[in-house]
């Protein structure tokens, strides 16, 4: 797992969905959110990014620490 810094859209609840994140000094925009699903330490994000790879993004929320679970392309 690759920590990573992650900005997100704040609606309804803080952090409710990743829009950026930076990894390795570099910087994604999320395009799609292509699904997003609870485990029992936290929340995950599949997503396209503007490079067009796919990421899985883990939010630990007793940590409130994000990292990277995987990359690949679509």
């Amino acid at each position: 797992m690759v920590p990573v810094r992650v900005e997100c859209y704040s609606g309804r609840k803080a952090d409710e969905r990743p829009v950026r994140f930076h990894v390795r000094n570099r910087e994604y925009f999320v395009e799609e959110i292509l699904r997003q699903w609870y485990g029992p330490d936290g929340e995950f994000f599949k997503l396209r990014a503007d490079d067009g790879s796919v990421y899985v993004l883990r939010h630990n929320t007793a940590t409130d620490a994000w990292t990277l679970q995987e990359t690949g392309s679509s």
